[in-house]
C-alpha cells in the first residue's frame, strides 16, 4: 500500500510540475514590436521588477466609433537591458519579446518578457507649415 502511495504522490507532483512549467515558463509566441516608450520603472514590494510601456503609431478603437491608442506593456527581467531602457524615455524603440502564458512575481507583473533592444532612435519632429 505504501508503494501504491508514493507512486501515485510521485505522478501527481510530476504532472503538476508540468502544468507550472508548460504556464509560466513555456514561450508561447515571440516577435517585435516598435513604437514610442512611455514609460520605464522599477517597482514591487518583494520582488523588484522593471515595467514599462511603448505606445505604438495607429489607432483602433475596442469598441466601433471609440479611438485608442496602441499600448505594449512588458516586463524585463535583464539588468543590462533595463538599464539601456530607463535612459529612453520617450524615444522610439524596437524591442524584441518573448510571450509566456502566464506571469510570475519575480519574472515581471506582464506576460510579455522584452529580452533584447533591436534599436533606439529619436522620434521623428513633424514641422507644421
Amino acid at each position: 500500500m505504501g508503494r501504491f502511495v508514493f507512486i501515485i504522490v510521485s505522478v501527481i507532483i510530476l504532472v503538476l510540475g508540468g502544468i507550472f512549467f508548460y504556464k509560466y515558463y513555456f514561450v508561447f509566441g515571440q516577435g517585435v514590436k516598435a513604437g514610442e516608450l512611455n514609460y520605464f520603472v522599477q517597482k514591487g514590494y518583494i520582488f523588484k521588477t522593471y515595467e514599462g510601456k511603448v505606445i505604438q503609431s495607429g489607432y483602433r478603437g475596442k469598441v466601433a466609433g471609440t479611438i485608442q491608442s496602441n499600448e505594449f506593456e512588458f516586463s524585463v527581467s535583464s539588468e543590462r537591458i533595463a538599464q539601456q531602457l530607463m535612459t529612453a524615455s520617450g524615444k522610439m524603440v524596437e524591442l524584441h519579446y518573448k510571450e509566456y502564458l502566464g506571469a510570475i512575481p519575480w519574472r515581471g507583473y506582464s506576460a510579455f518578457i522584452v529580452d533584447s533592444i533591436i534599436s533606439i532612435k529619436d522620434p521623428v519632429k513633424s514641422e507644421l507649415p
